[in-house]
């Protein structure tokens, strides 16, 4: 939504099929698709899968496959400007990050996401103060409060609204990049290219 947002017409790709994708979508193993059609395009954005860097699944030691740097092999071989984004456990895996807050876009959440980019850069924006309080697991956001909407997180309207994501499901917040941090992605993309 971000990138629509900031004026960029949007395929999305997964290898499972998102009835709540809001734009066109095509599903297909991400890797090979790029592989084959990432030319066609003008700029890409990959978020491999998260679990394996995400402290919920290392407390849960369960196993997930690394397609960190595959991804980025394949990006580089497509010569497609990209940008990778993952979670805040996975940066010593990527290549100078750009580290962005819910706090910097005025969000009632932190959410830290790092941001890789190939054939651009990226700015690192100031990284505000966290002053509010977070949220207790399994409780709501209080007013004033900054929401943590990870696992069984309690408020799922809240969790919509917070993080301008009203189509989305439980499960798709979970894992989410608040339409904000990819609006000023693409933005700063256009803006370097002009």
């Amino acid at each position: 939504m971000g990138y629509s947002n900031a004026g960029f017409r949007v395929v999305g790709v997964d290898i499972v099929r998102q009835p709540r994708y809001p734009f066109e979508f095509v599903q297909a193993e991400a890797i090979q698709f790029l592989l084959t059609y990432g030319h066609r395009f003008d700029f890409i954005h990959a978020s491999p899968p998260c679990q394996l860097y995400s402290k919920t699944q290392r407390i849960r030691q369960n196993e997930h496959p690394d397609l960190l740097g595959p991804t980025r092999v394949a990006l580089n071989a497509i010569g497609v400007p990209w940008v990778i984004e993952n979670v805040m456990g996975a940066e010593d895996q990527m290549n100078n990050p750009v580290m962005l807050c819910g706090a910097h876009f005025e969000l009632h959440t932190y959410r830290h996401r790092l941001f890789e980019t190939g054939g651009w850069e990226l700015a690192q924006p100031e990284h505000p103060a966290h002053e509010k309080r977070q949220t207790k697991m399994g409780r709501r956001r209080k007013p004033g409060e900054m929401g943590i909407y990870v696992g069984n997180f309690i408020g799922v309207d809240d969790a919509k609204e917070d993080l301008s994501v009203p189509w989305m499901s439980r499960e798709g917040i979970r894992e989410c990049i608040p339409p904000a941090y990819t609006e000023y992605v693409g933005k700063a993309f256009i803006e370097q290219r002009k």
